[in-house]
């Protein structure tokens, strides 16, 4: 346990080293990216509380890096109260809902291909080019699509978003956890089959246990891609709620704070979702911990 808790402590100092240095670095970078529209805004004849353009930069209405005031004041504009549906914690919750089913719908469809992979090669060949185009197809695309496609046959609401999320999602699953099946030690594999077990039985004692970490991998990065799915057909298509819909409305409105607040938003709930599948992770496999 002492072991465990020095390794995430020393995991910590670097991330933390890299937030001090952005941190330092944010405010030089900020007047340098505003100094220009503060000078032209000056130049236009705008009223402003200042006289020289770095003076303004951290003053602007709509910055193109806001000042830590600015930011702050954005948070808690957005952010109260906290329940309302215009707020920021409801809509992250709702886009939340979505990349998690569409996670759940990712992992079903990606373990049930990954069996087929690995069981026939011939199946392999077959639908392996087919998975990968399916993944350079533009999402932004796809989504208004999928959207009308799934509406005419009553699919409304919530879950158009979670099955575009998985849509996204599934490909990284599938190979990961074909890889992981295909991961256990051959000679494993033949003692399996000296005790004659079933292909049921070598599958529940090995080839499972064996693609664990290859699977909670693959979950780390569908985790990241159903969130950018799940924004991206709120973008695409016609929603009342979640980060995407936020998004799409400040940016018709060109507060640009707004967005810079939101993103945040985006960028914390990734991260929090990403740690919720390691810590499904060092339940589920409890052998791995170092």
């Amino acid at each position: 346990m002492t072991t465990l808790r020095s390794s995430r402590a020393a995991g910590l100092g670097p991330m933390l080293i890299v937030a001090l240095i952005a941190s330092a670095l944010y405010w030089p970078l900020m007047l340098a990216a505003n100094v220009g529209p503060a000078g032209r805004t000056l130049a236009s004849g705008a009223e402003l509380d200042c006289r020289t353009a770095l003076a303004c930069a951290s003053q602007l209405r709509n910055p193109v890096v806001p000042a830590p005031a600015q930011l702050a004041q954005g948070f808690v504009r957005l952010s109260t109260p906290v329940t309302s549906p215009l707020a920021l914690p409801y809509n992250v919750g709702v886009t939340a809902g979505e990349t998690l089913l569409g996670l759940l719908l990712a992992t079903v469809t990606g373990i049930g291909l990954a069996l087929l992979l690995v069981a026939s090669r011939a199946f392999e060949r077959a639908t392996l080019p087919w998975l990968v185009a399916s993944q350079t197809v533009p999402v932004v695309a796809i989504a208004p699509m999928l959207a009308v496609l799934l509406g005419q046959y009553g699919v409304q609401g919530f879950l158009p978003k979670a099955i575009i999320a998985a849509y996204i999602a599934f490909f990284p699953v599938a190979v990961g956890m074909s890889r992981g099946l295909r991961s256990a030690d051959p000679l494993h594999l033949d003692l399996m089959r000296t005790y004659h077990a079933s292909p049921a039985q070598t599958y529940r004692l090995l080839r499972f246990p064996a693609s664990l970490p290859h699977l909670f991998t693959a979950l780390k990065v569908a985790v990241t891609s159903a969130l950018v799915g799940s924004i991206v057909a709120e973008i695409s298509t016609i929603s009342f709620s979640g980060l995407g819909k936020m998004l799409a409305e400040n940016s018709r409105a060109s507060d640009t704070v707004a967005l810079w607040v939101i993103m945040g938003y985006g960028a914390v709930l990734g991260v929090t979702l990403v740690a919720l599948v390691n810590a499904l992770e060092r339940w589920v496999t409890p052998w791995s911990r170092r």
